[in-house]
């Protein structure tokens, strides 16, 4: 493996763990020539699962890209890392489970949307914003007050 801070080919691995879900091997690895450390996740190479945007085209799903769009919503708020890679791994398990491999990105919104309700109430309208796609002030006024009726 390819150290990510020197680039040399070889490292030792120092802890190995499964994933919750048991898809995944989280490794932790130190470079042989540098000793810094750094983590890898393996995972089996499978038939890749598929979201339909609401124009109806498909596209491999990006666990990655999820999570970039779950940090940017809990940028500066006090949501840690873990409980975001939870949610990724939680729709990761949606879609093994479907049979079609697919889901609709409505479908993953409105499950991120209800788990960062739970987490961070900013971070939820932050990302609301976003995937509901506000188009005026109005709209995220209206937001805030149904959120303020919950409490």
């Amino acid at each position: 493996m390819k150290c990510p801070y020197c680039d040399h080919a070889e490292s030792k691995v120092i802890d190995s763990r499964e994933s919750k879900n048991g898809f995944c091997i989280r490794r932790r690895r130190e470079c042989l020539a540098c000793k810094r450390r750094f983590t890898t996740y393996e995972k089996i190479e499978e038939i890749p699962y598929m979201v339909v945007k609401k124009d109806g085209k498909r596209q491999p799903f990006d666990n990655q890209k999820l999570l970039r769009g779950l940090l940017k919503a809990c940028e500066k708020r006090p949501v840690p890392l873990p409980k975001l890679e939870e949610i990724v791994e939680q729709i990761e398990t949606k879609l093994q489970e479907k049979p079609e491999k697919e889901m609709k990105a409505a479908d993953i919104g409105r499950f991120v949307m209800d788990r960062l309700k739970e987490l961070d109430k900013v971070a939820y309208v932050r990302f609301a914003s976003v995937y509901r796609e506000f188009r005026d002030v109005l709209e995220f006024k209206h937001e805030l007050e149904k959120l303020l009726e919950e409490k």
